[in-house]
């Protein structure tokens, strides 16, 4: 594997920072990586942010098919010449927006889900997170590279004071596991801290299960949306037409106490609150 700075510099290009680039630069954590992946002969594997194709290598020598989506129309022809000098005609690379791109109808295409892989950008980490949950029939797997914060985020339970929206709609559907820390040293640029690997596997049965998925999210969303605030106001404040008394009144049904704020909420406790804003909602209508 060449240094990203000597593939940059011989294709006269520099590491974008508004797309958030930092490239691998170790060739044994990009193996280590797919071997973590558990990427078999069998598998399709979408990759988000192939970049310069360090991941994408190693992960095509395994798989039954890649696409490789990558953003940067700049790097497309790179990553394409990087893939013929490897002999890797199985991948497609893919030059779009992966928050555009319709995974449950490509999965169809393929005739199977994917094993999604990545090294994320931090600045839309969060919108492909909330992608995934939200297409996760495509997806089979997913083993993604966050920046430390965020996967502390996504981890993190109930009174932790990084515990929020994208823990819970994460931690409802899926089962997550730290497979590795990497040290920042071993990106170019060097970003500010390091990036920890992230095993994610949806559930096939989630128990409990909410009535409305989309209602959860905008449960989720007017709970944490203040996070200051007390259920009873953060609920009340406008994201749902609920009022100061119908806040009270699902608080109440839900067994949760009005006066508890949204991180020492469970991922039950929102099945239940979700749940009972559904049923009010369907009696407020009904009295309309």
């Amino acid at each position: 594997m060449t240094s990203p700075q000597t593939i940059l510099k011989a294709w006269n290009l520099r590491a974008r920072k508004e797309l958030g680039q930092n490239f691998l630069r170790e060739p044994t954590l990009a193996e280590n990586i797919v071997h973590l992946a558990a990427i078999g002969h069998q598998d399709l594997v979408l990759e988000i942010g192939a970049g310069l194709g360090a991941v994408t290598i190693p992960a095509a020598r395994r798989a039954r098919r890649v696409i490789a989506v990558e953003k940067d129309r700049q790097l497309v022809p790179l990553l394409q010449a990087e893939l013929l000098a490897h002999g890797l005609q199985h991948v497609q690379v893919m030059e779009t927006n992966i928050l555009t791109l319709d995974l449950n109808r490509l999965a169809e295409q393929e005739g199977q889900a994917f094993v999604v892989i990545g090294n994320l950008p931090y600045n839309i980490s969060s919108q492909v997170m909330v992608k995934l949950i939200t297409e996760r029939r495509a997806v089979r797997r997913a083993v993604l590279m966050f920046q430390k914060e965020l996967a502390d985020r996504l981890c993190a339970g109930p009174g932790n004071r990084t515990y929020g929206r994208l823990s819970v709609l994460l931690q409802y559907c899926a089962e997550m596991k730290v497979l590795r820390e990497i040290k920042a040293e071993m990106f170019y640029p060097k970003p500010k801290v390091g990036s920890t690997v992230l095993q994610i596997d949806f559930k096939t049965c989630i128990e409990p299960q909410v009535s409305d998925e989309g209602l959860m999210v905008r449960v989720v969303q007017a709970a944490f949306g203040q996070r200051r605030k007390t259920l009873r106001n953060a609920l009340a404040g406008g994201l749902l037409p609920l009022g100061g008394a119908g806040a009270v009144a699902v608080l109440t049904e839900s067994a949760i106490d009005p006066q508890r704020r949204a991180e020492t909420l469970t991922v039950a406790d929102f099945v239940r609150l979700t749940d009972a804003v559904g049923r009010y909602l369907v009696r407020i209508d009904r009295q309309a």
